[in-house]
């Protein structure tokens, strides 16, 4: 169960890539857009045939909570079906949630995304922990009893992330006393593969900190967030892995949703262009690890 279950759809597609649906406009294709006649219909429809092409050939896929609800309840609507055909199709569902500001706040979310009438699916969340415990343990009870998986962000991938992130605090960097907290938290979520339900979100830009990360916190499941970002790069997502090829997922978006925006192939549809730039991302990655 839970971040074993994101293991084998790992290890039978052979392909430790994440798609990152999130909601932009400008990723749409315009004959969408024109076709559905608004963005969160082109989305829509532009999710679920990626959806429908890619099954077998990736293991999850990631939704952003705040996106669609920032789009009212059609958007919250149509995520639900989204995450249930994300079900069906046999996708690990990867959701990022409101990052609580209070315990309360964490309270809250758990009880709201944890309750068995939830009608958006997912099997793990993402979160952040920067106020400390208090937004973790909240959702901690759930995890074995439910099944399903936490990531908690430990450093973004943004340019400005060093900011404060790669800080210096007591002898650690800001991002690893975040993870040493996490680590704690998760020792008794292990699971029989040697990881734990309660993982890290790292972005994918710094090879420094990802294998520091990977070398230091074993038992810890890395989302690489940003692994199609212009300051990334397959060799420096290759530091999350182990050395059997475990242990992360890469998290792209752009690279696969706008493929189409860069095509040179006046015939490939932007389906044809999305599917080509996950096998390229695919090959990429596993000239550096191999998936076992």
């Amino acid at each position: 169960m839970a971040i074993d279950k994101l293991r084998e759809k790992i290890r039978k597609t052979k392909n430790p890539l994440l798609l990152d649906l999130c909601v932009c406009s400008n990723w749409i294709p315009e004959d969408l857009l024109s076709q559905e006649g608004s963005v969160l219909r082109g989305y829509y429809r532009m999710c679920m045939e990626l959806m429908e092409a890619l099954r077998g050939s990736i293991p999850a896929v990631r939704f952003h909570f705040g996106q669609l609800a920032a789009l009212g309840t059609d958007g919250l609507t149509l995520l639900a079906s989204l995450t249930d055909r994300a079900k069906t199709l046999g996708y690990y569902v990867v959701m990022d949630i409101p990052q609580g500001l209070s315990r309360m706040d964490g309270e809250f979310y758990a009880q709201q995304f944890f309750a068995r009438e939830c009608p958006w699916y997912f099997d793990g969340l993402i979160t952040g922990a920067y106020i400390g415990s208090d937004g973790i343990t909240p959702y901690l009870p759930y995890l074995k009893e439910l099944g399903k998986d936490l990531f908690v962000v430990l450093r973004t991938a943004n340019k400005t992330a060093s900011e404060v992130q790669d800080l210096l605090t007591g002898g650690r960097l800001v991002h690893t006393a975040v993870a040493d907290l996490v680590s704690r938290h998760g020792q008794k979520l292990l699971e029989k593969s040697g990881y734990s339900q309660l993982g890290g979100v790292a972005g994918a830009s710094s090879a420094g900190s990802l294998g520091n990360l990977r070398s230091k916190y074993k038992q810890m499941f890395l989302i690489l967030d940003g692994a199609d970002y212009p300051n990334a790069s397959a060799s420096a997502c290759s530091g999350g892995f182990d050395r059997l090829g475990n242990g992360a997922i890469a998290s792209v978006g752009k690279y696969v949703l706008a493929a189409w925006e860069d095509s040179m192939n006046v015939d490939d549809t932007w389906l044809d262009c999305a599917v080509n730039a996950v096998q390229r991302m695919k090959k990429n990655l596993t000239r550096y690890i191999t998936v076992l």
